[in-house]
């Protein structure tokens, strides 16, 4: 007979079969084991459910387009061939376009409610050299056109469990997009919440759904909004200049137990951050969206001293060419713009789809791009947000 001292599987088992329904969930399981499946029969049902969630790429087509201000316009986006997957309130869609043989891609919030599923709402303002913004603002787009784009994606929305429900946005420009679905969930939802935008512009008549956010907060005890002109004409009434802490303070008074959400420019992105933690606002607390690559990383700290953005260098790709960039464009957009496509998705440094191993050179990282120690360790940048410093060969 076995002896449990030198068997450890019997002393196992005569544990086990001292608690209490042990045997007969074990007896259970015997049972249903031969009447029951493995499953196979749903081979590739669960994929195909999951796909219709979340699939890789859709096809989108124009159904109206509406010109917000002189500076912005609204593409209202619709499916004809599947239902549009939902999203988190706060998240984007990355659109893909061929613009004169460039395959090229940009994220863009969609600034619709979530809890409608109709169609995709993406606002986008004019950026100065934009290579996008000019296409898609310069009457190049017609209704009935179709683009490609990836399912909702991004880290940025509202987490009840973590977030609290004493929410502030801080909205630049563009920013107001993002805030208009957030806050639209928030109302349409009857979420316990009090939500506060305050939302900086440059004009006046250049101020994305003013009228639509003015009526929410006249409706809604819960919705606060504040707006800021930083260049106002001479009968503008109400707040003017930039934010800062001082005004920060005035407006909110206490900015303890809430959660601030950031979008706009980059600079305004950055500002607003140092702005919140001078007043104590912990980093937890403060949820930045990233709003592409810096437009002047030369600006920015640990950039070298010795080199313009405009200076030369050459960007091998081994086994696949060469082609010449400047130090002041990020690594993804002259790859694209000379032919080689990498899957992208934020244009942030936040996703990681678009890395890249640099074997050779020197590469400027900004500094709150999210690599990884076993990145940098190894070579690996975000090409999004990466700018060559010298001449480089990477591998991907």
């Amino acid at each position: 007979m076995p002896n449990s001292k030198t068997n450890p599987t019997v002393k196992k088992e005569n544990i086990l079969n001292t608690i209490k329904g042990y045997q007969e969930g074990t007896d259970r399981m015997l049972s249903r084991a031969k009447v029951g499946t493995d499953k196979s029969e749903l081979k590739g049902k669960v994929t195909s459910e999951v796909a219709k969630l979340h699939p890789k790429r859709l096809l989108l087509t124009v159904k109206e387009i509406i010109h917000e201000t002189p500076s912005t316009k609204t593409f209202r986006m619709v499916s004809n061939t599947q239902t549009l997957p939902p999203f988190q309130a706060g998240q984007y869609i990355n659109l893909f376009t061929d613009i004169d043989g460039v395959e090229t891609a940009r994220p863009y919030a969609i600034s619709s409610c979530s809890t409608q599923r109709g169609y995709y709402d993406l606002t986008v303002k004019i950026v100065d050299g934009g290579f996008v913004t000019g296409y898609l603002l310069g009457n190049n787009i017609t209704v009935g056109q179709q683009f490609n784009a990836s399912s909702p994606m991004g880290s940025f929305y509202h987490n009840p469990l973590f977030h609290g429900n004493d929410l502030v946005f801080f909205a630049g420009g563009s920013g107001g997009a993002p805030a208009r679905s957030m806050i639209s969930h928030i109302l349409n939802r009857k979420i316990k919440a009090n939500y506060h935008l305050v939302y900086c512009n440059s004009f006046e008549n250049d101020v994305i759904f003013r009228d639509e956010f003015r009526a929410m907060a006249a409706k809604h005890d819960n919705f606060t909004l504040t707006e800021i002109i930083s260049q106002p004409t001479e009968n503008h009434v109400g707040l003017t200049g930039h934010l800062n802490k001082e005004l920060i303070s005035e407006i909110l008074t206490d900015v303890n137990n809430k959660t601030f959400y950031v979008c706009g420019p980059t600079p305004y992105n950055e500002f607003c951050r140092t702005e919140l933690k001078s007043l104590g606002v912990q980093n937890k607390n403060i949820r930045i969206e990233c709003n592409g690559p810096p437009k002047k990383p030369s600006c920015m700290p640990e950039w070298p001293a010795n080199i313009s953005e405009v200076d030369e260098v050459k960007v091998t790709i081994i086994g696949r060419g060469e082609y010449t960039a400047k130090t002041g464009e990020p690594l993804l957009n002259s790859l694209e713009r000379n032919g080689y496509t990498i899957e992208n998705a934020c244009r942030s440094g936040e996703c990681s789809l678009c890395r890249v191993k640099v074997l050779k050179g020197d590469v400027f990282n900004p500094p709150d791009t999210r690599l990884r120690k076993s990145d940098k360790q190894f070579g690996w940048v975000h090409s999004c947000v990466a700018f060559p410093t010298s001449d480089i060969e990477i591998l991907y």
